[in-house]
């Protein structure tokens, strides 16, 4: 049944051009790292002096309230905020102690994968859905296309419901598949990070579950940033925990970085009165 989508590939053998961010610096060396990171809009701060680390083949929650800057934290990670009108990101962003700075945003977020909230599900069939990233910037031959189509969705753990479906419109799917989708469709492309913004926020406890497992897979190969509201996932699936609020600062309250650490430690021993606020609002 993959052998049908080589028919549909572009023609060509064109690859990438070398990746940016390779790890080749010791292990001491962070998969992510910001310095002095802020963001603004129109001149007003949206994020402060976020120092952030996070070590390669771990996942780190991020926590906090709404509002308090988690997804545009995750933005600047991957260059995403640029798309964003009137945004502006100050400080350094660093992916295996290379600035992303010095690479287009293609390269970056070709290492740098994001799941968002909602499903975001391309019209078209579903293993249309999975190589759009590998068509879009001809990473691999297309003979290669079946390899990655099986093992991303597998990675996904939705190789065994979708295997005689790849025809199938992805819309067909149910919401929680469909997130898996998503999902394998970022590991397509091989990212070396992926940004996770409350990816089961709107799922339900099977398919939550479900994404839970692949989180704890996928963080033996990869960095993870979650951001979750959700302290048993936190709990379950972290290794660290990192947590961002609001503070009054120049120009007006922005987010900031008040802590981090081991995750269990963290959600046991808060250091912060602003991680103990979070902490007793979410158990409330």
């Amino acid at each position: 049944m993959v052998e049908i989508l080589l028919e549909e590939a572009p023609a060509g053998e064109a690859l990438c051009c070398p990746v940016p961010c390779a790890p080749s610096a010791g292990p001491e060396v962070a998969a992510v790292e910001t310095r002095g990171l802020g963001v603004t809009h129109a001149g007003r701060p949206l994020l402060r002096h976020v120092d952030l680390r996070v070590e390669d083949r771990s996942v780190l929650a991020l926590v906090g309230p709404s509002g308090a800057g988690k997804t545009t934290l995750l933005s600047c990670l991957n260059r995403m905020v640029e798309l964003a009108p009137r945004l502006r990101r100050e400080g350094e962003v660093l992916l295996f102690g290379d600035s992303i700075a010095r690479y287009s945003a293609d390269s970056v977020r070709r290492q740098v994968g994001m799941l968002f909230q909602q499903p975001v599900i391309f019209p078209g069939t579903i293993g249309e859905n999975v190589l759009f990233g590998l068509r879009h910037a001809a990473l691999v031959p297309r003979r290669r296309f079946p390899e990655r189509l099986e093992r991303a969705l597998g990675e996904a753990a939705l190789w065994d419901e979708v295997k005689d479906r790849l025809r199938e419109p992805a819309a067909r799917l149910s919401v929680g598949q469909q997130q898996r989708l998503c999902l394998a469709r970022a590991l397509a492309i091989e990212p070396r990070v992926l940004l996770l913004d409350e990816p089961t926020s709107a799922l339900d406890p099977r398919s939550t579950e479900a994404i839970e497992e692949r989180i704890r897979e996928i963080a033996k190969s990869r960095a993870i940033v979650l951001v979750t509201h959700s302290l048993g996932q936190a709990r379950r699936v972290a290794d660290s925990l990192a947590c961002i609020d609001r503070r009054d600062g120049p120009g007006g309250p922005a987010g900031e970085l008040f802590e981090c650490g081991p995750c269990r430690e963290r959600l046991e021993r808060p250091q912060s009165r602003e991680l103990a606020r979070f902490l007793e609002s979410e158990r409330a």
